[in-house]
């Protein structure tokens, strides 16, 4: 099997590696923002690529309940290989949710507590994050919590229900480390979920201590929508015309199996990727849905585009463009924690890694039978293009946009704050190696990094060498400032991730409420979490 390569020439081009970081030592901050608009390092497909804008856009199933009863919804997955047709005509090994990907949706009505049992078939341990998702620590997918397979014996240590040694990767090896508060369950584990939030767009996916990286590659990612009565009496586009889009990156080997630099490729013992890539994984397969470039046929009218950037490294910003090179409007009603105050019109949008936009375009003056291509302005040959709706015809269209969306948002003032932190996101040293680190310490699941009381209000600053987009676990945050100016606009309503670009500084502002607990904040370029910029946060 042919695996791709990559050369000094590529890794200066897309953004650079590690190892060259580390060469030329960390720059200031007016010197990396003339970085590339891209971190990490693409990988090639081996194996022919099908043209642009001829397969369809495939919609994920929505998961059904398998009881209703005393108020509660619950849902049983089962994490298993599948063998997929991604590329037309070629059949993929996945690690995947039901055996499909994306995995399949789940619907949830706001302050409706839902139950999802994910039992693990696959050959390694697995962690489930609801990204987005206010829930207690219990079921937020520490990525130490894991579900073993039946039968796992980890032949380095051994396991023990309540202590697990794991490994964390720098370029200097693997080193162990003990997390005590570890909570270890064989083949299933339930997650409960009160669903006391907003009503949005979450995702699901796998958060293995060392291993998200890869099996988010490999497959495990899914969609769960929130709804409640007010945002459904809005009149928002709904039915065929709300269409969730998950958008990821992926390369192929020449017999169609997926591309990843893994140092163990059985993804069981050693973690971490290959030195070229340690700045991020990029694929030159623009999926949409799992699909391929894909087109959708619609009509004439408004349609919703719920759109989650589930790439582990890419960015992308986004344009709507018809045949006759006309851009469209994309109206922003809703960030990753719901519905905005008002519409916000854009007509580039950019999304980093684990972020979500609710957005409406409407089709209404584009001619019967031309298209509307979706395209990457940070893109470059075949990742310009994401995906094409073909208008095929006239119809009614009753939806609105209201110039009012939502009351609810949370109206925090610098005033209000507790306290405010730093954090800098930088690469630098890691146990004898390199890796990505968060106020200058790798992650360690046994030490406690930041401490707030429940309740609390506080101004984190953040601060970045290159890309990094920083999510936080359990609430939403709004953004004050970037680069000591006002927010840009696409920064407006409540977020959970806030996408820093090379050598920027931003100011958020959250309230820690919610739960008592552990939980995390980290980079979401998924090998960057994976090589230490993770913390924990203990909410007391």
């Amino acid at each position: 099997m042919r695996e791709p390569t990559v050369n000094r020439r590529q890794v200066l081009g897309i953004g650079g590696a590690l190892g060259l970081m580390a060469a030329v030592g960390l720059s200031t901050a007016a010197t990396l923002s003339h970085r590339p608009a891209v971190t990490g390092t693409e990988l090639r497909s081996a194996v022919p690529l099908p043209p642009a804008f001829r397969t369809p856009l495939p919609l994920p199933s929505v998961l059904k309940p398998v009881s209703t009863s005393g108020g509660v919804d619950r849902y049983e997955m089962t994490q298993r290989q599948a063998k997929l047709e991604i590329l037309p005509g070629v059949r993929t090994p996945m690690w995947t949710y039901e055996g499909t990907f994306p995995g399949p949706t789940i619907e949830s009505r706001r302050g409706r507590p839902i139950t999802v049992t994910h039992r693990n078939e696959l050959p390694v341990p697995t962690v489930v994050h609801l990204h987005g998702g206010r829930s207690t620590p219990t079921s937020d997918g520490y990525p130490t919590d894991l579900v073993l397979p039946q039968g796992w014996q980890d032949p380095a240590h051994g396991m023990s229900g309540t202590q697990l040694m794991t490994g964390m990767h720098g370029m200097g090896g693997v080193h162990e480390m003990q997390d005590p508060r570890a909570v270890v369950t064989r083949l299933t584990r339930d997650y409960s979920f009160p669903m006391d939030q907003r009503p949005t767009l979450l995702w699901y996916h796998d958060h293995r201590m060392d291993f998200t990286a890869p099996a988010i590659w490999r497959g495990l990612a899914g969609l769960q929508i929130v709804r409640d009565d007010a945002e459904d009496a809005l009149g928002l586009p709904a039915g065929p015309r709300e269409l969730p889009l998950m958008i990821a990156d992926r390369a192929f080997t020449d017999d169609g199996d997926l591309c990843y630099p893994a140092l163990d490729p059985s993804l069981g013992q050693q973690p971490g990727v290959r030195e070229a890539y340690l700045a991020g994984v990029l694929g030159d397969v623009i999926l949409v849905n799992g699909a391929p470039w894909p087109v959708h046929e619609i009509d004439a009218a408004r349609y919703r585009l719920r759109v989650l950037n589930a790439s582990n490294a890419r960015h992308y910003e986004l344009e709507a463009v018809s045949d006759d090179g006309r851009q469209l409007d994309l109206v922003q009603v809703g960030a990753d924690q719901g519905l905005l105050a008002a519409p916000v019109t854009h007509r580039f949008l950019p999304i980093a890694p684990a972020e979500r936009y609710d957005v409406i375009v409407d089709f209404a003056g584009v001619p019967v039978g031309s298209r509307v291509r979706i395209l990457n302005r940070l893109g470059s040959g075949r990742t310009r293009d994401v995906m094409a709706f073909r208008v095929a015809r006239r119809a009614a269209d009753h939806s609105r946009v209201p110039r009012v969306l939502a009351h609810d948002l949370p109206t925090w003032r610098r005033s209000d704050a507790a306290r405010v932190r730093d954090f800098s996101f930088r690469a630098g040293r890691m146990r004898g190696g390199h890796g990505w680190l968060i106020g200058g310490q790798p992650f360690d699941p046994a030490r406690t990094d930041v401490t707030v009381r429940l309740g609390d209000v506080e101004v984190w600053r953040l601060v970045a060498d290159v890309h990094h987009p920083v999510h936080l676990h359990l609430v939403g945050f709004r953004v004050l400032s970037r680069r000591g100016r006002a927010p840009l606009p696409h920064d407006a309503g409540l977020k959970d991730t806030i996408s820093l670009r090379p050598g920027e500084a931003a100011e958020i502002i959250t309230r820690f409420d919610g739960y008592r607990g552990r939980y995390l904040f980290h980079c979401h370029n998924a090998e960057h979490e994976d090589m230490g910029m993770m913390a924990n946060l203990e909410i007391i």
